[in-house]
Formats: structure tokens, sequence, C-alpha cells
């Protein structure tokens, strides 16, 4: 992960990678794509490679899935 100093309390700008994420412009923190709360960078653990998109937590992730339907056994 790349951190850089400052960024205030400001909307980093992050690349979501398989594993990992590297912030692209500094910030403190993400907003989460299904709730639109905000997530401080070093609590964000959820998030879609394919989307590009952070979540709150694992239900928000669970929902973003169901909403583009990814979830296996899931019709289209």
């Amino acid at each position: 992960m790349n951190r850089f100093e400052g960024g205030g309390n400001r909307e980093a700008k992050v690349r979501y990678l398989d594993a990992d994420f590297q912030i692209l412009s500094p910030g403190t923190h993400v907003v989460c794509a299904m709730t639109g709360r905000p997530i401080l960078l070093d609590e964000l653990k959820y998030w879609s490679v394919r989307r590009q998109e952070p979540y709150a937590d694992a239900t928000a992730s669970f929902e973003a899935e169901k909403r583009a339907g990814t979830l296996p056994n899931q019709r289209r």
C-alpha cells in the first residue's frame, strides 16, 4: 500500500488491487459505494477490483455482489 503524508480530511483516490490497494491521490478516507459512509483508509477491508468500489463492511460488499448479479446460482 502506498501512503502519502498529509491529505487533510478529504477523500483519497484509490486503485483497488487483488490483495491490496494503491493510493493515487492522498486523503484520509474513501466513501462506501453502497452506504455512502466514509471509510478511513486504515479501516478499509472490503472492495471490488472489477468494479473499483470500496465497501464499509461485509454486508455492504455482499449487497453490492447481489446488485451486480455475481453471486453463485444468481440469475442475471
